[in-house]
């Protein structure tokens, strides 16, 4: 299960020549940053493990409510950057962020590979696509299926950080995370014709990626 009623999802894409930076930055100075902010428990990294999945980056930060991330002390760091956030900024593309709440998580635990699901639907098949999402947890190997609805107006509030980026396209609308031991064991799960019939609408953005770094609760100083 997801360790609180919110998450913060970032998927973005880098420049070739900016890797070596971002990995410097997102590991050593920006994940620790956001997991410090009260209310954040847990933040993953993740990246693309096929040619298919667009774009190359997910990360993902587990908060304990959507308060959380609607508050001061997360808006407080949006609206203070730090130099290397402006530069992994300026190095970034294709971003899509957004802040959303937890509709159902299911699963015992972490898993090392990540399927995002990206989509829209009307707020009456909620329920529909939640029993979709339940089913897919008791998968084979599968560790852990969430769903996940964003909230329009909090994603799309331009912050300091945000201001003057040419990268930053459309928040998500409603995504569906689902975590296992491996890649095989996400084939199939949770189809397009199985959430159409559910009532959700494509296209359907699906990517799959590997996990290369956990932060749990930091304590941080800028």
């Amino acid at each position: 299960m997801l360790a609180g009623e919110a998450v913060v999802a970032i998927w973005n894409g880098v420049v070739e020549e900016g890797w070596p930076f971002n990995y410097l930055w997102h590991l050593t100075e920006h994940m620790p940053e956001r997991v410090g902010i009260p209310g954040f428990n847990r933040g993953r990294r993740f990246r693309a493990m096929d040619s298919a999945t667009h774009p190359a980056l997910f990360t993902l930060y587990e908060c304990d409510t959507l308060g959380v991330v609607q508050g001061g002390d997360y808006t407080n760091r949006l609206n203070q950057p730090t130099p290397w956030t402006r530069e992994a900024g300026k190095l970034a593309r294709d971003t899509s962020r957004g802040l959303a709440r937890v509709v159902a998580s299911h699963g015992p635990g972490v898993g090392g590979v990540m399927m995002t699901l990206r989509f829209d639907a009307p707020a009456a098949v909620q329920a529909a696509v939640a029993e979709l999402v339940r089913l897919a947890a008791t998968g084979p190997r599968l560790t852990g299926a969430h769903l996940c609805i964003a909230d329009t107006a909090a994603s799309g509030v331009v912050t300091e950080e945000k201001r003057g980026r040419a990268d930053i396209g459309a928040p998500p609308s409603w995504f569906i995370l689902a975590e296992a031991t491996d890649a095989e064991a996400l084939a199939g799960v949770l189809p397009d014709a199985a959430l159409t019939a559910a009532g959700a609408m494509g296209p359907y953005q699906r990517g799959t990626y590997r996990l290369e770094y956990l932060r749990t609760k930091t304590a941080w100083a800028p």
